[in-house]
């Protein structure tokens, strides 16, 4: 799917903005960009997402998509947190991300592989971030794995999420005991 799937407030604004960084081409060039026009996006008045990205899934975060970019590739998901969930360790298959907080707080928790045997990690936390409404982060691989959750007890939150291209999946790591996680390969779906 490609184009506009949602449409809503600002989203010509978001889409320049966003157009504006991806074709600079170089990948860290391209997340500074994006991580500035991010925190703009997310102050700016007149950029208001759909109501439904303000809907929790009462199982899960909720995945929907914004926009996806027919000539530069890249996708935009806006994700609903409920209360108290989250996400396991997990990475983005590869791909670069920029991800910015829109409503509420999310706690964000960056991992680095310490040992790896097969499909077999060990995972050492290398920072953790409380993350409010107007900020943002991104990740670029190899530096890719992380949680994500929200830590209110009532509030939800959203958060948006630039990836380079198309994210239909990527890979959870499944604790086996204390030391040790299972490399899971993971299908990623929608929500209306």
């Amino acid at each position: 799917m490609t184009g506009a799937t949602m449409g809503f407030a600002g989203i010509d604004e978001l889409v320049s903005a966003i157009d504006h960084a991806v074709i600079r081409g170089e990948q860290r060039d391209v997340v500074a960009e994006l991580q500035r026009s991010m925190c703009q996006m997310i102050r700016n008045a007149e950029i208001r997402l759909p109501e439904c990205v303000f809907e929790a899934h009462h199982e899960r975060y909720a995945r929907r998509e914004l926009y996806t970019s027919p000539d530069l590739g890249y996708s935009v998901i806006a994700m609903t947190w409920g209360p108290g969930q989250g996400t396991p360790i997990h990475d983005h298959s590869g791909m670069w991300c920029v991800e910015g907080v829109w409503r509420g707080e999310l706690e964000v928790t960056q991992y680095e592989v310490g040992d790896r045997r097969g499909e077999h990690y060990q995972f050492e936390p290398v920072g953790s971030v409380q993350a409010g409404p107007g900020s943002a982060g991104s990740l670029i691989p190899p530096h890719e794995y992380h949680t994500i959750a929200n830590p209110s007890r009532d509030e939800i939150a959203v958060s948006v999420h630039v990836y380079r291209g198309e994210m239909r999946q990527c890979n959870i790591f499944t604790r086996l005991d204390d030391d040790w996680y299972e490399r899971c390969p993971r299908k990623l779906g929608l929500d209306a």
